[in-house]
């Protein structure tokens, strides 16, 4: 496993982080974590050299207003001696504070879930420009002072979904450890992007990077572009091309990725090993610039698959319905793409349910126009 130095820090992470936001489930209840398969994941990467574990309040749970079961999973995971070996990172649920106590309050509760004395690396979770004023009046910079003076938390940083001037904004507000930011090839300018990569580097800050599969889709190619990396002198799979690719960039500290079965722990264990920055040749990176050009002209929402959105209160799967309305695109009107959508809708409802409330826009971090892509589905689908 390869090391990198985590900003100011001092700390050394290791470059391959593990995301507990999309573990294995049973019966696609959310809710319901596969202990029996994810646990073994989680300390194989451990005993692979993996030492940063990323969980957050709400992941794997039904919505964003209680906390899901990843955190007390991960406590489990962690047991028999496995949490001495990692760096602990998760997050203050920023959209329901209102006052300081609230910040306190969460974080109690957090340490509890966790089963821990202290977290390591503590973010304050999703920052934009809804909630971002909210917590500077509720005194964000007073909690994690006395957070850390406390013992509670080591450091303290921030994921960040919003624009570029914004986040230059946030980090300069405050003596940050760390950052959070979504980055992969298809999105240098999206969100904070290269730009805000750079800054953050260049600030001293940890960069940790969420979304380098972007949400799975860089995975699953379409046949052009598979053809591009099928040419390549050195075979890899799609997945560590992207992965590569992220870690290709000095100023990245640690990518997440949220493995979902051991094959795909094994393989990003395996890439993390040769995964130093600087490494692809001119040849390389060329590749990659094509297969981003196919890319590019095919999709047709840009959708992580985060859920961020849900749940719908029309009972609409949104995440599903742009990924199998996407797929349709990116490989050439897929027939199953239509079937997918139709099962999809039985479990729940289809895109022409929509009362377009508007709930779902407030809370995607990608600022997706929700409504009027929804509409585009039920054209396409129904």
């Amino acid at each position: 496993m390869l090391y990198r130095k985590f900003g100011r820090t001092n700390e050394m992470v290791s470059v391959l982080g593990f995301g507990c936001m999309r573990l294995p489930v049973i019966d696609n209840d959310p809710t319901k974590i596969d202990a029996e398969k994810a646990i073994p994941m989680i300390r194989h990467a451990i005993d692979a050299g993996v030492n940063y574990i990323d969980t957050a309040y709400p992941y794997h749970g039904t919505g964003f207003n209680q906390g899901g079961a990843s955190e007390p999973f991960v406590a489990k995971a962690l047991k028999d001696g496995y949490r001495q070996k990692v760096n602990l990172a998760t997050k203050l649920p920023t959209w329901l504070i209102k006052t300081r106590a609230d910040m306190d309050r969460y974080l109690n509760e957090q340490l509890e879930r966790l089963e821990t004395d202290a977290i390591d690396f503590y973010l304050l979770h999703s920052l934009n420009h809804k909630v971002w004023p909210q917590l500077k009046e509720a005194g964000f910079k007073d909690f994690l002072e006395q957070a850390m003076k406390a013992g509670k938390i080591r450091y303290a940083g921030f994921s960040f979904h919003d624009q570029g001037e914004l986040f230059k904004e946030i980090v300069d507000a405050y003596d940050w450890s760390f950052c959070q930011i979504q980055y992969n090839y298809l999105d240098e300018k999206f969100q904070a992007g290269t730009e805000g990569l750079a800054y953050a580097a260049k600030k001293g800050l940890g960069v940790v990077i969420m979304e380098p599969l972007r949400g799975g889709s860089l995975t699953k190619l379409p046949e052009p572009a598979k053809a591009v990396i099928d040419r390549a002198e050195v075979k890899r799979t799609p997945a560590e091309w992207a992965l590569r690719w992220v870690w290709n960039h000095p100023e990245v500290s640690v990518v997440l990725s949220g493995m979902n079965n051991m094959d795909q722990v094994t393989e990003n264990v395996r890439v993390a090993q040769e995964a130093a920055a600087n490494s692809l040749t001119a040849k390389e990176l060329a590749s990659i610039e094509a297969v981003k050009r196919i890319f590019k002209e095919k999709v047709k929402v840009n959708c992580t698959g985060c859920a961020y959105c849900m749940p719908c209160p029309a009972d609409i799967n949104i995440p599903m319905c742009f990924s199998t309305y996407n797929d349709y695109w990116i490989f050439d009107g897929a027939p199953d793409a239509k079937f997918m959508y139709g099962a999809w809708s039985q479990m729940g409802a289809p895109a022409s349910k929509c009362v377009e409330c508007g709930k779902c826009e407030s809370h995607c971090p990608q600022g997706l126009e929700i409504r009027k892509q929804l509409k585009n589905v039920v054209e396409l689908f129904e």
